[in-house]
Parts: C-alpha cells; structure tokens; sequence
C-alpha cells in the first residue's frame, strides 16, 4: 500500500480562479454553506436585550446559536425562502450568518436594518453581502446595501453582479426597538 492509501485519501478540488489566483483545497477541511436564506424582524420592549431576543423571534431565528461573519456570499450557494431554509436547522444548531442590527430608545426616531447582495453570474465565483444599519433618513436603504455589496465585488473581483438583492426593515423607535436583518447559511 503506498502512504496516501494508509493515512486515507483527502477529497480536493479546484476553486475558479479570481484576483488571488487559483486554489486547491480539502473538501474535508471547509465549511461551504450549500443555501442561505434572508430574513428581517423587529422587536420592541423595555429592556434592551430583550428587544433584541424579540426581534430574533420576529425574524424566526431565535433557536439557534447564531455566529455572525464577514461579507462573502459563497460560490454555488443557492437562495431559498425562509421556510424551506429554517427547516433544514435544528434548535440550538451552531448557524452562521451575516446580520445587520440596530436598537435604540430614542422615541421618535425611526431605525433600520439591511443585508444586500451582490452575486456574479458564474456560479463558481463569491458574491458580496454588506450589513447596513442607522437611523432612516429617508433614503433607498436596500439600493444602498445592494450597491456596496456590487462595489465590493466589482473593485476587488472586476466582476459586476449579475443579480443583486436585499432585506431591509425600518421601525419607528418606542422603548427599546431593534431590527435585525440577516443572511442565514444553511450547511
């Protein structure tokens, strides 16, 4: 038997290439999300933590242990609605996703959250996503967020995005108010 039977063979492939060049890497060694799905929610109560949590329900996240990360939508990483994708998790489950989040108790004022998304035609390449959060003045809040992320994608990549997209969500501020906006990963 030679070495590379005996230790076991490590599963590899090749990874399109971008600005940084051509990749191989062990399948056995990455994190991938196959799907993601978006989400919004709003939660409003007298104590802070706990608008968040209600928020978080709103959103119909609340049952699992949520791990924010950066901006990189994944090659080959498909969108599904919220239903079929909150299916696919279990409570408790370690989730990664991006989030955008904002509270506030200054009554009066109006807050936002948004995730967009930038995502270029060849599915074997990264797309971006951008977390954007403020008080809302007015503005396109989810053009805005699409449009960083297609930013992003064309001064780092030279790719311009095929399809952009966004969730956003506004509120007007009573007591403690939070808006979460996120891209959940499905493993």
């Amino acid at each position: 038997m030679d070495g590379a039977t005996e230790i076991g063979l490590v599963d590899t492939r090749q990874v399109s290439e971008q600005k940084g060049g051509s990749y191989t890497i062990s399948a056995s060694r990455i994190l991938l999300p196959k799907k993601v799905l978006f989400t919004i929610g709003v939660g409003v109560h007298e104590d802070c933590l706990v608008s968040f949590e209600l928020a978080l329900r709103d959103a119909g996240i609340e049952k699992y242990n949520l791990v924010t990360v950066s901006s990189i939508f994944p090659p080959g990483c498909e969108i599904v609605g919220k239903e079929e994708g909150l299916r696919e998790l279990m409570p408790g489950q370690i989730v990664y996703c991006v989030m955008a989040r904002m509270t506030s108790n200054e009554e009066g004022k109006k807050i936002f959250a948004s995730v967009g998304a930038a995502i270029p035609e060849d599915p074997a390449l990264n797309g971006y996503l951008t977390e954007y959060h403020g008080y809302y003045d007015g503005k396109e809040i989810g053009k805005h967020a699409e449009d960083m992320a297609a930013y992003m994608l064309e001064t780092n990549f030279g790719v311009k995005a095929a399809k952009k997209l966004n969730a956003t969500v506004t509120a007007d501020v009573e007591r403690y108010t939070t808006v979460v906006a996120a891209a959940v990963f499905v493993m």
